[in-house]
């Protein structure tokens, strides 16, 4: 399907955010059609370009992380603070439908790039930002990385690991690429409304919201009064049916075995019947008050065998159980690679190279085929030249160092 005949066939995207929350969300938009300009800084562009060789990302001399986050789009090399930039910026506004941007509130207001100085300039435009911590309150200035807003600071990093053992970081960009598909839906949504208003709007989110969203079974629990228990102890857990357990080739299964009319399933399905009759695990209620000692019957079994035993002996009794997967099963998942989730480079001859595909979908829709990622101010002259800038403007714009053509990145 050619870009003409996608959804947002038509869309015009400022992409003003760096790393990956910002961008991703209007990289939702590209892969239906949408034609995104992403603006950068003379130099060294978006710093996101380099994270991929950045520990402990995986090692690769592909940049995968930019390929990742950046298909699909234009770029331009433009110094926001240089002379000229503005009369630059503000044709890019009166082009644009959708500007995002992830400049703390501060930085907006000193650079005229928050809603209301641009809003005047096209009243039709969705203006979409991203802040770490919010827009209000003591911390709205405040730098904020996902694994900062997002992770740590709503609790997630703290109940995402074992009692007794230390913290430890998740993949770069769990909270981001999360945040991305609310901003995604949240400009959608005023897209829509603009349909029927006429008018654009200001619509935002933030990390530590969407880090509150996803933790938010247990947050709402607390704002209601509900006891919080403490850190998951695999050996002692609130319920031994829901836990991780080691395989006899040293892999791990989370089980998920519900506690009530699926217990004497479960105790069919793992050879053990004097479960049955042991009043320790008669109920649901007993079986939580002795999950240690249910944790510390269940090892040993689950020891005894590899996991491709256990995957066939557990499918085949109707027990409920993920695989943690491995990197290499990850990369060959057949699951995946069936519903699209792994789709190949469009400039890619041999289908060799794929890319993560953004998990919205639409029935009765192809997506654009995902295409290379610019380079740092590849299409600067372009995009010059489609805001009808004369040549002698664009030559000033260059000397000036507002806006730099093409270069390496």
């Amino acid at each position: 399907m050619t870009q003409e005949q996608s959804i947002f066939s038509g869309l015009r995207v400022v992409d003003l955010a760096s790393y990956i929350a910002g961008p991703a969300a209007t990289t939702i938009l590209s892969d239906f059609g949408a034609e995104v300009i992403k603006v950068e800084p003379p130099g060294l562009g978006d710093p996101y370009r380099l994270f991929y060789a950045t520990p402990p990302n995986p090692t690769c001399e592909r940049n995968y992380a930019w390929q990742l986050t950046n298909r699909n789009k234009r770029s331009i090399a433009l110094d926001l603070k240089a002379p000229g930039a503005a009369d630059v910026l503000a044709r890019l506004v009166k082009w644009a439908d959708v500007l995002v941007t992830n400049f703390p509130p501060n930085v907006k207001a000193k650079l005229g790039l928050d809603y209301a100085s641009l809003q005047p300039l096209n009243p039709r435009l969705v203006y979409a930002d991203i802040t770490g911590y919010g827009a209000e309150g003591p911390e709205a200035d405040k730098p904020g990385f996902d694994i900062t807003a997002y992770w740590a600071r709503t609790g997630l990093m703290q109940v995402t690991h074992d009692a007794g053992s230390p913290p430890t970081l998740p993949i770069p960009g769990i909270g981001d690429h999360a945040t991305a598909s609310t901003l995604y839906s949240a400009i959608v949504t005023g897209l829509y409304r603009r349909e029927k208003t006429g008018l654009g709007s200001h619509v935002t989110t933030s990390l530590i919201a969407e880090g509150a969203w996803a933790a938010a079974a247990w947050i709402e629990g607390g704002l209601n009064g509900a006891r919080l228990h403490g850190q998951h102890d695999r050996q002692s857990p609130p319920n031994a049916l829901l836990n991780p357990y080691r395989t006899s080739d040293d892999r791990w299964l989370l089980l998920v075995a519900v506690q009530t009319k699926d217990w004497p399933g479960f105790v069919k399905a793992m050879n053990l019947p004097a479960l049955l009759d042991d009043p320790r695990f008669s109920d649901g209620k007993l079986r939580a008050a002795n999950s240690a000692a249910l944790v510390a019957i269940l090892d040993p079994v689950f020891a005894s065998k590899p996991l491709a035993h256990w995957k066939k002996t557990l499918d085949e009794g109707r027990v409920i159980f993920g695989v943690v997967q491995i990197a290499e099963e990850i990369l060959h998942d057949p699951q995946m690679h069936a519903n699209g989730i792994f789709v190949p480079l469009a400039d890619d001859p041999s289908g060799a190279t794929k890319t993560v595909n953004s998990p919205v979908q639409v029935g009765g829709v192809r997506k654009v085929a995902p295409t290379r990622a610019p380079r740092l101010g590849e299409h600067s002259l372009d995009v010059l030249r489609e805001l009808a800038f004369p040549q002698a403007d664009i030559e000033r714009l260059c000397a000036a160092g507002a806006v730099a053509p093409e270069s390496a990145g």
